[in-house]
């Protein structure tokens, strides 16, 4: 397949810093490298060295003054997080003690009240974000749309022409910004075989051979096919968010990373580049390549829970983009409810790559596996961010108890005490 950019400049690849060999086999501590760099004794290292083990690109800050995070540290460890059904009544420390936590940040109107560090970690260290980044390219995808350059309504197609011969013909930008395409992928973590799997051996994450290795993302996405018909129910997807960034750059006519660049990164205030993991090509891995601090990640989240302005007062995502991403209508949420998977959210919603867990709270979350998380509450004006490293990919024993103490939080620093 003829790919659609050359990789240049800024664009291309930077190797593993651990590069070893004419392969370029990545050997990080203890031998970690691409085969093993996602083994539950080992993501503790690698989500913070991902640079060693995988080639990666520069998202750059810009040349624009930092944003000021104020910070007025409080002892909240000891908010109570009331009973439920499944659990009694925890401490928010204690939930944090036993969610392998590598660092995590409490924001109210913009000033932290937490900032916590464990092991390795520390403000300057760039943290694998998996999924969380999907709410980034979305972003990305919001303000291509508030100027115009996008319609969710239009075909995908119309972007991207080489999806017109793969199971995406048909679907809408809205339908894979709401995870609601018909094409057929497992999200299957823990099956070796299944496509989430599959797309890490076409771009190298892994250096196994078992299906179609070293492809590339955007030829792998050309190779999915339907199942049934588009605009049905919600079904997690990663490969949605992967089609969404080769739309934006399509659009843009530049990559991910210098798109995102320009109109994200570099107008939050960032205090550091952020990076993002990459195939063979320079292609960024859009569904869960992206790495940043946890401040930096904060500065981020504040954007939602601020109609779309960062600390430094500038408009970087639209307010209409805000607007529709907090709306979640009845057809978005029955999606959700008539979805395959247990999601354990009842009354809960997927819309615009974020998460509502909740149909009777202001929160909604952007999620990754093994513990990445920002919880926005506009109505609190609260942001919760937690970078972790859970064993497994998904445990609900960590996620919700997690949400929980952000909630509680969220109600304890608006108490009238406060």
């Amino acid at each position: 397949m003829k790919r659609d950019r050359t990789v240049t400049g800024t664009d291309k690849p930077i190797p593993p810093a651990d590069a070893a060999g004419p392969a370029g086999t990545a050997l990080g501590a203890a031998g970690i490298d691409r085969d093993n760099w996602q083994a539950p004794d080992n993501i503790r290292w690698s989500f913070q060295n991902v640079a060693r083990v995988l080639p990666t690109t520069p998202i750059s800050r810009g040349t624009g003054p930092v944003a000021e995070l104020p910070v007025e540290l409080q002892d909240l460890g000891e908010v109570e997080i009331p009973a439920t059904e499944h659990s009694g009544a925890r401490s928010v420390r204690s939930v944090i003690e036993a969610t392998d936590t590598d660092g995590w940040m409490l924001l109210h109107n913009g000033t932290a009240l937490i900032e916590e560090y464990f092991g390795a970690m520390t403000p300057s260290t760039e943290h694998l974000l998996m999924s969380v980044s999907k709410s980034l390219v979305s972003t990305v995808a919001g303000v291509l749309a508030g100027s115009g350059d996008l319609d969710p309504r239009r075909p995908i197609t119309d972007y991207v022409p080489e999806l017109a011969d793969s199971g995406y013909a048909g679907a809408t930008v809205r339908n894979i910004l709401d995870m609601r395409s018909g094409i057929r992928f497992s999200e299957d973590y823990l099956d070796p075989e299944s496509e989430v799997r599959q797309i890490e051996e076409a771009i190298g994450w892994s250096e196994a051979a078992r299906v179609s290795p070293g492809i590339g993302m955007y030829e792998f996405l050309t190779t999915l096919e339907a199942k049934s018909e588009h605009g049905g129910v919600f079904e997690y997807r990663s490969c949605e968010s992967d089609v969404l960034g080769w739309v934006c750059e399509k659009i843009a006519g530049e990559s991910m990373q210098t798109l995102m660049s320009r109109v994200l990164w570099s107008r939050l205030g960032a205090e550091q580049d952020a990076l993002i993991a990459t195939d063979q090509y320079g292609v960024g891995m859009f569904d869960g390549g992206i790495n940043t601090t946890l401040r930096d990640l904060a500065r981020f989240g504040f954007v939602y829970a601020n109609r779309g302005r960062s600390l430094t007062g500038q408009q970087v995502a639209p307010t209409t983009w805000i607007g529709d991403t907090l709306t979640t209508s009845e057809d978005v949420r029955q999606a959700f409810a008539d979805g395959p998977g247990d999601n354990r959210m009842p009354g809960g919603a997927y819309h615009n790559q974020f998460w509502f867990p909740f149909p009777d709270s202001h929160a909604f979350l952007a999620l990754g596996i093994h513990g990445q998380m920002i919880y926005m509450n506009p109505g609190a004006n609260v942001v919760g961010v937690k970078l972790s490293s859970w064993g497994l990919p998904q445990d609900a024993a960590k996620l919700f108890p997690t949400i929980r103490a952000f909630e509680a939080l969220a109600m304890a620093v608006n108490s009238p005490a406060k």
